[in-house]
């Protein structure tokens, strides 16, 4: 973990005065990670488990408990037990929210106060509070987590110390890219910074893998930077903007701008026509989010991580344009319609069909309204 990437950027400080303190004599006995940033969550076990726990002593020292199923009794025992086999423990301890469920949890509080009262100076626990979201700004956090977060100050802020994981902010993520590739010997050109940040939303998991995929792909191309089109050719997100501003362009019905769209995806794709059953899939997908976003009545992006489930989730930079899109369908038969007629044309594809071109022109036709076909109508 290279300290010089996040060096002066405010959106990594907590974390990094989390990981000063910790390998430090100023440690305390627990701490709470608050948010649900997983880059930063990430970021801080891996400094931890670094600074605290040799490779070698993991399998004896490294706790990861659930209390769903694990007692918050039995991991203050298990954290106030010497263990000959290690002689310095870590327990971070995952759903948190289950301490502020129903019921009033005095037993558990208290045994936390008699613990944090005497605690064991060779263990460490790290509560992990990822049931609430941090904004870049913390004026605009939502009432409910910042009840959520006044609870777990008040419960356990005396006696451990609190990182708040506020959602990595625009500038940061590009400064963080182009310090990391100027680390890897690729320079990033700000441009496509820039332009990886707006793809990925600001979402550093996925910006870490991509600028490792980035940098290998400029190595093994003996290139020195990452510029625009290189990030445009290599990050799918990139590629699925296009994707959203088509949809966009059916759902205001604009049937020119659709087509003028839907040429230039072809014209950008590696595989031209070849890679239209591609298309077709996402299309297909981004129907289907549209469906349930319009079933569920969804008008804020909490809502809509609420309703789609992982692995059927939104590109974060087109969260709200989905939803938008979504809110212009008052017939929720007709996105159905359009699901029939991308049915369609997926059969139609993978028939060998002598233009597929054509066959993606006549399905955007038919999904903006200027073309019907008989069979398909509801």
């Amino acid at each position: 973990m290279n300290e010089a990437t996040t060096k002066g950027l405010k959106s990594f400080a907590a974390v990094d005065r989390f990981l000063a303190e910790v390998q430090g004599d100023a440690r305390r006995p627990g701490y709470v990670l608050l948010g649900d940033e997983a880059y930063l969550q990430q970021r801080a076990r891996r400094g931890v488990l670094t600074s605290l726990l040799p490779p070698e002593m993991r399998e004896f020292s490294l706790h990861d408990l659930d209390l769903a199923e694990t007692t918050i009794f039995d991991a203050l025992d298990l954290a106030q037990t010497p263990s000959l086999m290690a002689p310095f423990q870590v327990l971070f301890l995952r759903n948190v929210k289950t301490l502020y469920g129903r019921g009033q949890k005095k037993d558990e509080f208290a045994a936390l106060d008699a613990y944090f009262r005497h605690a064991n100076p060779a263990a460490l626990l790290i509560f992990v509070a990822d049931h609430l979201s941090l904004p870049q700004d913390l004026r605009r956090m939502d009432m409910t987590d910042k009840e959520r977060a006044e609870k777990i100050r008040e419960t356990l802020g005396d006696a451990c110390g609190v990182v708040e994981l506020q959602r990595v902010s625009e500038e940061d993520a590009m400064a963080w890219i182009e310090r990391t590739g100027e680390s890897k010997g690729v320079r990033f050109l700000h441009d496509a910074a820039h332009e990886l940040v707006d793809s990925l939303g600001a979402e550093m998991l996925a910006i870490e893998s991509e600028v490792e995929k980035l940098v290998l792909y400029a190595s093994a191309y003996g290139k020195q930077e990452v510029a625009v089109a290189d990030v445009e050719e290599m990050v799918s997100a990139a590629k699925q903007r296009s994707l959203y501003e088509l949809t966009d362009a059916i759902s205001q019905k604009d049937a020119p701008r659709a087509l003028a769209l839907l040429h230039g995806l072809l014209n950008a794709s590696e595989g031209g026509e070849d890679a239209a059953i591609g298309h077709v899939f996402t299309l297909a997908k981004t129907y289907r989010q549209m469906l349930v976003l319009n079933e569920n009545r969804v008008t804020d992006q909490r809502a809509m991580w609420q309703v789609l489930w992982p692995g059927f989730r939104v590109a974060p930079f087109a969260a709200d344009q989905l939803i938008a899109q979504a809110r212009r369908y008052r017939d929720r038969g007709e996105l159905r319609r359009g699901l029939r007629w991308i049915a369609k044309a997926d059969v139609e594809l993978r028939s060998s069909p002598p233009d597929k071109r054509l066959v993606l022109e006549r399905l955007v036709l038919r999904l903006v309204g200027r073309e019907r076909v008989q069979g398909v109508e509801a």
